[in-house]
């Protein structure tokens, strides 16, 4: 990852993450195929709701006829994670039109963001619209082609987990930590590891206690609340 916040910069910086999206989007047209849907539904599923995880809370309550407005309430929990980082990341396009601010945020991923965070390492805190509308055009491409073949390979493939597909994105996640961790010059690397650890354990905690489709949103704002009271008093 380098200091340059042009297109071709931008698909070298994401092209390590389009693994983790074959991976889970292959997943996730089998999963699809597997409840019933169609090809062509697996597919518009992944160009309209285009939300990963809740794809596949989708299928899941689509499968055992839900109501849709509970379908949609659910969708809505476990993607609200997006409120969170669309706010973060719109300090960086003020200067931006209206339409430019709301592509960078529609099409906005975990994966882009956290990539985003680790580049503003490189650039003095710099983002641009060019950058991240490639970026983000690279997942979202990627996302939508596997999950086509995933849904064309669904009759052939019925556990997605016996080839690992499973394990892709939380590898991916792994490595996005690790250039976060070694590229923020900005906090005290000691900080970084403790709020690692505190939000595994917060992680953890929140799987017992409280719903899983509103545990990261918990958890993101008790962490960050917890990040910034050991920054200023300790560090």
């Amino acid at each position: 990852m380098d200091d340059q916040l042009d297109i071709r910069s931008a698909i070298k910086d994401t092209l390590p993450t389009v693994f983790g999206y074959i991976g889970i989007g292959l997943a996730f047209g089998v999963v699809g195929k597997a409840s019933g849907l169609s090809t062509f539904i697996v597919v518009l599923t992944s160009l309209i709701t285009y939300a990963g995880s809740a794809q596949f809370v989708l299928v899941g309550m689509l499968g055992a006829h839900s109501p849709m407005l509970t379908i949609i309430f659910s969708v809505f929990l476990v993607n609200s994670r997006m409120i969170l980082m669309s706010t973060t990341v719109a300090r960086y396009f003020k200067q931006e039109s209206l339409l430019k601010n709301i592509l960078v945020g529609s099409l906005l991923t975990d994966e882009t963001f956290a990539l985003s965070m680790s580049k503003v390492n490189k650039t003095n805190g710099r983002l641009n619209f060019e950058w991240f509308n490639t970026s983000n055009l690279i997942a979202y491409s990627t996302w939508a082609v596997a999950s086509f073949v995933g849904a064309l390979l669904g009759n052939m493939i019925s556990n997605p987990e016996k080839f690992g597909l499973d394990f892709a994105l939380v590898a991916m996640f792994i490595g996005l930590l690790y250039l976060q961790l070694i590229s923020d010059k900005s906090l005290n690397f000691n900080l970084q590891l403790i709020m690692v650890l505190i939000t595994l354990v917060l992680v953890y905690l929140g799987l017992i206690f409280i719903p899983s489709n509103v545990t990261i949103l918990v958890v993101t704002i008790i962490a960050c609340t917890i990040g910034v009271i050991l920054k200023h008093v300790y560090f």
